[in-house]
């Protein structure tokens, strides 16, 4: 079992963080055909969740973020990371998935961004569904001060990876 150090602990935070940022990334990659809602509209008559998510991506995601774990769990000889990687991913696309949802029935266009739904939501349900298990084997995660810096390095990062992807063509929009 590892140790963890009570306080704010980059280290632990950075194996946290690899899961849930490789399942939300993997989508971008890997993703694309049929979509999730397979066209399906809500009672408001638009789409349940739109072209841009995919079985595919939604496959790839998990696949990515499951493994990024297991790679994490091997070669730091921790069992609980792959737990938390599980845990975690399944939140990032959970949160990616809702944040869709919500922007379908604000008629928020595809592609257009949402601070709070595009960069923020697959961390905070990532952190959520890792919540059982990182308040017993990693308490340090769940600091104010923790959240409050994975929140701001997620805006960071997120922002500026959607950038290179922009310019690598991978996405249509920088955001």
């Amino acid at each position: 079992m590892l140790k963890w150090d009570v306080g704010f602990d980059l280290i632990h935070i950075l194996l946290f963080l690899i899961p849930p940022y490789v399942a939300n990334a993997a989508p971008v990659v890997l993703g694309g055909g049929a979509p999730i809602d397979l066209g399906r509209r809500t009672w408001d008559g638009r789409r349940i969740l739109g072209d841009g998510k995919t079985i595919r991506g939604l496959v790839a995601g998990l696949v990515a973020g499951f493994t990024a774990g297991f790679v994490e769990a091997y070669a730091v000889g921790e069992g609980t990371l792959l737990t938390i990687a599980i845990l975690s991913s399944c939140g990032a696309m959970a949160g990616d998935i809702i944040g869709s949802f919500v922007k379908r029935r604000l008629n928020v266009e595809r592609g257009r961004p949402s601070l709070v739904m595009d960069q923020l939501l697959f961390i905070v349900l990532a952190i959520a569904c890792a919540y059982p298990v990182l308040s017993v084997q990693t308490p340090d995660i769940l600091l104010p001060e923790s959240v409050l810096f994975i929140l701001l390095f997620t805006y960071v990062m997120h922002r500026a990876m959607n950038i290179v992807a922009n310019r690598m063509g991978l996405k249509k929009v920088p955001w």
